[in-house]
């Protein structure tokens, strides 16, 4: 890697967590600037506008996310190891062990759910590769019999993405002792049904 290519990857490093904390909307080369202590000349020279930089945040950040979370589950065993796998590598990144405000990707889609353009379209299209994932990663778990061949994988990525959105807000915004405990019984509910 290149220092330009380093130097731009470190920018993005702190772009994504400023973003966890105060959304992509309020992410600016501006802002930018001010917490890299770089100028706003040389950052414009690298990302060119707003939109441009908050694309090249959830590029970044959905890169992140598949080396923190998704390879490692898929260096697990087939099947409902793997699945656990998944879901013991989410819960952190949910958490905000891996960015200060948490999932990046949440609150964007919230800021962008009803706003048409480029960050909307990456962000759907990031959405469902996601839980096209999950639903091959469960398929896997029925392969290897440990769940019922009838099983629905779509819901099943849909109920766990539910189950981290629900612990998102128990655990950041309520500050509840039992987010993770609940979210834990949640995802083991989820797998007993999906063995049934």
């Amino acid at each position: 890697m290149g220092k330009g290519e380093s130097t731009k990857r470190s920018i993005l490093d702190t772009a994504s967590e400023l973003a966890s904390e105060v959304g992509l909307q309020a992410l600016t080369i501006g802002t930018l600037a001010t917490r890299t202590e770089l100028s706003k000349s040389g950052l414009f020279a690298h990302f060119r506008s707003k939109e441009a930089l908050q694309l090249e945040v959830l590029r970044h950040a959905r890169a992140r996310f598949v080396d923190i979370v998704v390879k490692p589950a898929l260096a697990a065993p087939r099947g409902e190891t793997r699945v656990r796998a998944l879901f013991e590598h989410w819960l952190p990144w949910v958490r905000g062990d891996v960015l200060p405000g948490g999932c990046v990707f949440t609150t964007a889609a919230t800021e962008f759910d009803d706003q048409p353009g480029p960050v909307r379209d990456q962000l759907v299209a990031d959405e469902r590769d996601l839980m096209d994932s999950v639903a091959q990663i469960f398929r896997t778990g029925i392969a290897e019999g440990h769940f019922h061949a009838d099983a629905d994988p779509e819901q099943f990525a849909q109920d766990l993405h539910g189950i981290l959105l629900a612990y998102l807000h128990a655990e950041r915004l309520l500050r509840d002792p039992l987010a993770e405990h609940r979210a834990r019984t949640a995802f083991e509910r989820l797998l007993d049904a999906a063995r049934r």
